[in-house]
């Protein structure tokens, strides 16, 4: 969401090195995406309430997951003025503030709409 708009601003081309920081950032916000469910699951599996069991994983979880798109986008930094290396550095820094907030927000709301209806994390 956040790469063509990053590589627009600093009026860069997309490059190899784009592709490589938008397939690095894609693993980052998965495994993001991931840990907050599987945090959410467990929390159901222990007997609370889906709705009780999301809000608890984002407040746990939000520390972290900020956390980690503040060390992509810091780490990044360095690399933003190398001429070779700018794609890689503009696709994980804009694309980590981006994915962020959609990773807290909507990952939760469709697990939500999912599995509502069930009785249980469906891990039985």
């Amino acid at each position: 969401m956040g790469i063509l708009p990053g590589h627009w601003i600093f009026g860069a081309f997309f490059t190899a090195t784009s592709m490589i920081g938008f397939i690095a950032l894609s693993g980052i916000i998965v495994r993001n995406s991931i840990l907050l469910v599987d945090f959410a699951e467990q929390e159901w599996r222990e007997g609370k309430d889906l709705r009780h069991a999301l809000l608890t994983a984002g407040a746990v979880r939000f520390r972290p997951i900020v956390l980690t798109a503040a060390a992509v986008v810091v780490g990044s930094f360095v690399m933003i003025f190398d001429p070779i290396f700018q794609g890689l550095a503009i696709a994980m820094m804009f694309g980590a503030v981006a994915a962020t907030g959609p990773t807290l927000v909507v990952i939760p709301l469709l697990y939500y709409e999912f599995f509502r209806n069930k009785k249980s994390a469906g891990l039985e």
